[in-house]
């Protein structure tokens, strides 16, 4: 396989899993493994970072409006103390709590390289995507009542601790959110809102980081290109990946998710190396 097509694969794979929850990273890895692209840990790094930045502009897209709203009210209430923009303000705080554990945590896991060893062990994200389909299985039924007016702090920093558990290499970031997000109640549409919503602070930090580690690498003009190329294919793929789970989530379909990584995990545990 050319590395042309190998790149366009690979932002494909990131794109459209990073939108459900079955792990984006994991997936990557696999693929990675079974293409073999011959990079250097370095620049299969920089290639999960630009295409999660892909992932990122997508996903900013589709939530402009609701981001608009929050940035709008969240500053207008300060100004004016109108409690009309309260409610969103309260909102911005949570999104704040939940991420500050991930935040904190990955900086540290980062520096330390806690998980570095984990990264290339196939097998054990097989198992990690099992993990995910026995989460995914456990809350697949769930309702819940709380709308985002109903998230309290203890909520939030209980889904942003459910979003530590993603720093686990094989862990869907999406995926521990919205099981955090169903066992504090909150409806399919909220936990699916407050999910997505959270990824955005955290990839922008995530890209920031991985960006300033990507210009000090020596790559061609060719490779570049290859590179943005993959970012656009996995904006792409985000872009309607993210449409047809939010269709799925709502109609508590999660089941099929149970099932793909079920699949997935044990093939990968069985089969690869």
């Amino acid at each position: 396989m050319s590395i042309l097509i190998s790149f366009i694969v690979l932002g494909i794979v990131q794109g459209f899993m990073e939108a459900i929850p079955v792990s984006s990273s994991g997936h990557l890895l696999i693929a990675e493994h079974l293409i073999d692209l011959n990079l250097t840990a370095e620049q299969l790094e920089a290639l999960a970072v630009i295409t999660n930045l892909g992932s990122l502009i997508a996903i900013t897209i589709l939530f402009r409006k609701e981001i608009i709203t929050l940035i709008h009210d969240f500053f207008t209430y300060f100004k004016t103390g109108n409690k009309k923009f309260q409610a969103n303000t309260k909102y911005c705080f949570w999104i704040v709590v939940a991420t500050i554990p991930a935040g904190i945590t990955g900086l540290i896991v980062t520096k330390l390289g806690l998980f570095d060893f984990l990264e290339s062990n196939v097998k054990f994200i097989g198992l990690m995507l099992l993990v995910t389909s026995l989460f995914l299985f456990i809350i697949k039924d769930f309702k819940g009542f709380k709308q985002k007016e109903d998230i309290t702090f203890k909520d939030a920093l209980i889904i942003g601790l459910f979003q530590v558990i993603a720093l686990i290499p094989g862990i869907s970031r999406s995926g521990a959110t919205i099981v955090g997000s169903m066992f504090r109640s909150l409806d399919r549409q909220t936990a699916f809102d407050f999910s997505f919503i959270l990824f955005i602070p955290i990839s922008i930090a995530t890209s920031i980081l991985g960006i300033k580690d990507l210009l000090t690498l020596d790559l061609t003009t060719a490779m570049i290109g290859y590179y943005l190329l993959a970012m656009v294919v996995a904006g792409i793929f985000t872009y309607f990946s993210m449409k047809l789970f939010k269709k799925i989530m709502i109609n508590g379909k999660l089941i099929y998710f149970v099932i793909y990584c079920l699949i997935v995990g044990t093939a990968v545990v069985l089969f690869l190396r």
